[in-house]
């Protein structure tokens, strides 16, 4: 039986990955939990490979737990689709995202198809590399009671004339003659200040 070797790696993190050897009659379920039990992440959440290229372009679909519309375009299934079924190059590529809801994007990369060897279990990890990072809860973000947006956007016009806006300009035409009966009409308009509302 061939021992695909795959490289996962973290998209954004590309100093983390893991080389694992899985057996070519595995699904890509069993990928999936395989990557998981080196990272630490719940197996249980809505996740994909997606058959990709030499840009990591995405293609075919192959997904746990998906969402009721992909279901019914027929996706396939991550415990029903054996890596085999996908293997058409020696260096084949997946993109693998991971939780939906939060996700992680991961590049997977077949590096070598190797012999079965006697005794040995698989699926298996063959080298660990980097710590995966944490999963973020949402309630870690925290919220700002801070009004630092409103400094900045004072800060960014003060230094407007820096850029060649020069504030004087905008304001010219305010005291030119052809101003001067604006004050009446806005009255007539609006009506009096004095009006209680």
């Amino acid at each position: 039986m061939a021992i695909y070797r795959f490289r996962v790696t973290f998209e954004d993190y590309e100093d983390v990955y893991r080389d694992i050897d899985m057996p070519s009659k595995s699904t890509f379920m069993e990928l999936h939990q395989e990557i998981h039990k080196s990272t630490g992440y719940q197996t249980d959440t809505s996740s994909s490979f997606y058959v990709s290229n030499d840009q990591w372009k995405k293609g075919t679909e192959i997904a746990l737990k998906p969402a009721q519309r992909k279901v019914d375009a027929g996706v396939l299934l991550m415990e029903n689709i054996r890596l085999s079924k996908f293997i058409d190059d020696p260096h084949q590529k997946f993109y693998y995202i991971y939780n939906f809801d939060r996700p992680y994007d991961f590049h997977v990369e077949l590096v070598k198809i190797l012999k079965e060897e006697e005794g040995k279990e698989y699926p298996a990890i063959f080298k660990s590399v980097g710590q995966a990072p944490k999963m973020i809860a949402a309630a870690n973000f925290p919220v700002s009671t801070e009004t630092e947006d409103d400094d900045d956007y004072v800060e960014e016009v003060e230094g407007a004339e820096e850029y060649g806006v020069d504030e004087d300009d905008d304001y010219e035409t305010m005291d030119g003659d052809d101003e001067e009966g604006d004050d009446d009409t806005e009255k007539e308009e609006f009506g009096s200040q004095d009006e209680d509302y």
